[in-house]
C-alpha cells in the first residue's frame, strides 16, 4: 500500500526527520499537473508524489533540496512555453509552486556533565532545544544531574557519532575536562554534519588540542569548523553567565546576527 503524503509528513514530525512539502498552489492553462498536487522531498532525494515530472520536478526539487537546507519557504512560478527560452516545458501554461520546508527541532549535545555543562543543558532546553547529555564518565550523565536532558549518552567522545544521528540541524557544545578528551573524540565529531562545534577553554588550551589533531592527520579545514574559545564575549564568569555566551553565539549563528549591540 502506498504511504501518503500526509501520513509521512507526520512521521517525519514524529521522528524528527527533515523534508520539503511542494504543493502546486496556482495554474493557468496546460500544465502537467493541477492546483493541489503535491511531492514530499526527502534530504537524500527521494520523493513521495509529484507535480508534474520532467524538468519542470527537476528544477522544483533542486529549489526544495535547498529549502531544506536553509529552512526557509520559497514560492516558484514557471511558464510552460519554449524551453529554449528556459522553460522547463512545451504545455503552454503557467504554474506555481510553494515549497515549506520541515524541519525539526534543533538538537543540542552537551559532552560534558560539570558545571557549564549542567548550565547549558538547562538554557538550552528554556530555550526550546532538544538536548542531548553525553560524558565517558556514567556518574556524570544521568537524569538526576542532567535532569532538563532528554537524551543520555553515557559513551566515550568518539562513539557519539555511532548511538545517535547528527545533522546539520546538530549543535554540539564540548565542555569537558581536558585537552586530551577532546583531541581524542573530535575527529569523528568534526567528520559529522554538525552545524555548529565549540569548545570551552582558553586559547592555549585549543592550540594544544589542534596540534594533537594535526598529529592525527585531521584537516585544517575541518579544525577551522570549530569555535574556540566558545560564545559571545560577555566577560562571563559564573557557569550560567558562560552558558548565556555559549547559546547566544549559538543562537546568532543560526538567526545569522553578528552580535553587535542593537542600540549601535
Amino acid at each position: 500500500m502506498e504511504t501518503s503524503i500526509y501520513s509521512a509528513i507526520a512521521k517525519l514530525e514524529s521522528s524528527g526527520g527533515a523534508g520539503a512539502l511542494c504543493t502546486v498552489i496556482w495554474t493557468q492553462g496546460s500544465t502537467p499537473r493541477g492546483a493541489g498536487s503535491k511531492m514530499l522531498l526527502y534530504p537524500d532525494g527521494g520523493f513521495i508524489g509529484t507535480v508534474g515530472g520532467g524538468a519542470l520536478e527537476n528544477r522544483v526539487i533542486q529549489e526544495a533540496l535547498e529549502a531544506i537546507k536553509d529552512g526557509k519557504p520559497r514560492k516558484l512560478s514557471y511558464k510552460m512555453n519554449d524551453p529554449e527560452l528556459g522553460d522547463p516545458g512545451v504545455c503552454g501554461g503557467q504554474l506555481e509552486v510553494f515549497v515549506e520546508p520541515i524541519v525539526p527541532n534543533p538538537l543540542l549535545l552537551v559532552i560534558g556533565g560539570g558545571h557549564v555543562g549542567k548550565a547549558v543543558v538547562h538554557l538550552a532546553k528554556w530555550l526550546g532545544f532538544r538536548v542531548a547529555a553525553s560524558d565517558d564518565r556514567p556518574e556524570f550523565c544521568t537524569p538526576e544531574i542532567l535532569p532538563e536532558a532528554d537524551e543520555f549518552y553515557p559513551v566515550p567522545m568518539a562513539e557519539l557519532p555511532e548511538q545517535l544521528e547528527i545533522t546539520p540541524w546538530t549543535s554540539i557544545v564540548l565542555t569537558t575536562r581536558g585537552a586530551d578528551v577532546d583531541a581524542e573524540g573530535m575527529p569523528a565529531l568534526l567528520a559529522s554534519e554538525a552545524s555548529y562545534i565549540g569548545v570551552i577553554g582558553s586559547r592555549r588550551r585549543w592550540a594544544t588540542t589542534v596540534q594533537s589533531l594535526r598529529e592525527v592527520g585531521v584537516s585544517e579545514e575541518a579544525i577551522a569548523r570549530v569555535r574556540s574559545p566558545i560564545g559571545l564575549e560577555l566577560n562571563a564568569e559564573t557557569p550560567e553567565e558562560i552558558a548565556v555566551s555559549i547559546m547566544a553565539e549559538i543562537i546568532m549563528l543560526r538567526g545569522g546576527g553578528d552580535g553587535e549591540q542593537m542600540s549601535g
